[in-house]
């Protein structure tokens, strides 16, 4: 049986996109390329930033997805992070709140790709 294994994020502009991710989330890209830059977040697993069709995504798709990052923890250390990342001037979609699953927020990237926190299931 297969399981997913490449996470996909549509972006206007790579190098914008890598520096806005690797400063987010403390990570460094695999490779550099002019339209693809992969992320390993687990063994086996990337997750990638993709300019190859940025005419789409510069047509103001409906975002029905989220990247999605689990911390571990209280509803403080959720609050905590959205402190930290408001402080470095990211697009707040939803502010902390707490949810059936926990304390979450929810952020944008540049394209308008949205990112979600909450706790470890």
């Amino acid at each position: 049986m297969t399981t997913p294994n490449l996470f996909l994020i549509y972006v206007t502009d790579v190098e914008r996109a890598t520096k806005f991710y690797s400063d987010l989330f403390d990570m460094e890209p695999d490779m550099l390329t002019p339209r693809y830059v992969p992320f390993t977040v687990a063994p086996g697993v990337l997750f990638a930033l993709w300019s190859g069709r940025a005419e789409v995504v510069g047509q103001n798709p409906p975002r029905t997805s989220e990247v999605g990052l689990m911390i571990p923890g209280t509803a403080s250390a959720v609050d905590s992070l959205f402190a930290e990342w408001t402080a470095k001037g990211v697009t707040v979609i939803d502010e902390p709140h707490d949810e059936v699953f926990g304390r979450t927020f929810v952020i944008a990237d540049p394209d308008g790709n949205l990112i979600r926190v909450s706790p470890i299931d």
